[in-house]
């Protein structure tokens, strides 16, 4: 089957199981929820402190959108494990290298353009909130972080993807990558300091913030994460072409 054919498939069969394309819908709609609750209560309340950064504080939803966008990368993957699917995948595809390249493309694909919508709207919409603190695209930094969101969600999603080719279970990576993101990652960085830049959200949301004093850049954090997310792919690849089906 050529390429061309095979992303179709691997097209088709992303969007038409519900729970990867609610996991996905669920990028943009959990981000968006939590921007405007967010922002209509408290939206303006820290905007006079000394250390707000106001493009940071933009992009506030996206700590819960990741989760979404986990999960989606978690689940379309996890599907071929299911119920002897990847035995099915194999047949019509032989070639897993190929197989594996149009899945994670797909996925990629896909986590890309929700997360470049869903960055931009929930910049845009949060700021009407803001009344007289609201910014815009042309706010230094603003825009970068705009982009840099949708790429970051779109490199985390094929950071948990490869993981869960690796482990071949969406319920031992979620249980990996959430506790790790939500509260792991903040202990470390209490402990380990600068070291903690490089762990892979941490990093990719320096792409979020306005100014960068030391250490790692907007675009160098990010790719410290695509780091990150390359080697999980590695990582799900050689157990994709090694292991029993």
């Amino acid at each position: 089957m050529p390429g061309k054919a095979v992303l179709r498939s691997e097209w088709i069969k992303t969007i038409s199981v519900r729970s990867v394309s609610g996991s996905l819908m669920s990028v943009f709609g959990a981000t968006l929820c939590i921007t405007v609750l967010v922002f209509a209560s408290v939206g303006q309340a820290e905007a006079n402190d000394a250390a707000y950064d106001a493009v940071f504080s933009a992009f506030y939803a996206l700590n819960f959108g990741q989760l979404a966008a986990i999960s989606f990368g978690a689940t379309a993957v996890s599907s071929e494990f299911l119920n002897g699917a990847l035995r099915i995948s194999l047949a019509a595809v032989p070639r897993r290298g190929l197989l594996y390249g149009c899945k994670m493309s797909v996925v990629g694909g896909l986590a890309l353009g929700v997360g470049l919508i869903t960055s931009f709207t929930t910049f845009l919409v949060g700021q009407l909130f803001m009344g007289d603190y609201a910014i815009g695209l042309g706010h230094p930094g603003a825009l970068r972080a705009a982009f840099g969101g949708g790429l970051y969600l779109a490199l985390m999603t094929l950071f948990a993807a490869g993981l869960t080719a690796l482990l071949r279970s969406a319920v031992a990576v979620l249980s990996l990558l959430i506790p790790f993101i939500l509260i792991v990652s903040f202990v470390i960085g209490d402990i380990a300091g600068d070291a903690a830049q490089f762990l892979p959200d941490q990093a990719g949301q320096l792409v979020l913030h306005t100014h960068h004093e030391a250490g790692l850049g907007a675009w160098t954090g990010l790719a410290v994460t695509a780091g990150w997310a390359g080697l999980a792919l590695l990582a799900g690849w050689w157990s994709m072409s090694r292991r029993d089906a």
